[in-house]
């Protein structure tokens, strides 16, 4: 995960224009090998970790006609992408030598056991060039980003 902290200012949360005028562009890209499940799981867990590094990223409640609250989502958008291993892998490398680009992944294994400290043993006794990933939620400057994710199709 990226110790850089990348966010949006107060005055950059624009909820009144498209997603595409935002500075910063997030997608999240999981291993489109793993079964849909495991997809959905993973892509929920870097969101997850994502909405509560990066600042500014979800805007205000709302509230329905009959007075019910809605949680504020993400004003900004978040795009879903698909790869294969090891273009998941060149993913995550690329994006986290950037310093203004956040990173938050979730290795395979981390679907192996119900026990979260059995995960991160499993994890310690693991090379990080051994690792599989199973997605990738990657947020910074639109072009950088771009350049990283460029020719992956939308998860299917």
């Amino acid at each position: 995960m990226s110790e850089l902290r990348v966010g949006f200012a107060a005055d950059e949360i624009q909820t009144a224009e498209s997603t595409r005028s935002a500075r910063l562009k997030w997608v999240i890209v999981a291993d489109e090998a793993l079964p849909l499940g495991r997809i959905v799981n993973a892509a929920a867990c870097v969101a997850a970790v994502t909405t509560q590094a990066v600042p500014g990223l979800l805007a205000h409640d709302g509230i329905d006609g009959d007075g019910s609250a809605h949680l504020g989502l993400p004003w900004a958008g978040c795009t879903i992408l698909a790869a294969g291993e090891a273009k998941l892998r060149q993913i995550r490398d690329k994006a986290a030598r950037h310093a203004e680009i956040f990173v938050a992944d979730m290795p395979a294994l981390a679907q192996e056991t119900r026990v979260y400290d059995e995960y991160i043993e499993q994890l310690a006794a693991v090379s990080g060039l051994e690792l599989h990933y199973a997605a990738v939620s990657v947020v910074g400057p639109r072009k950088p980003v771009d350049r990283i994710v460029g020719g992956l199709a939308l998860l299917r």
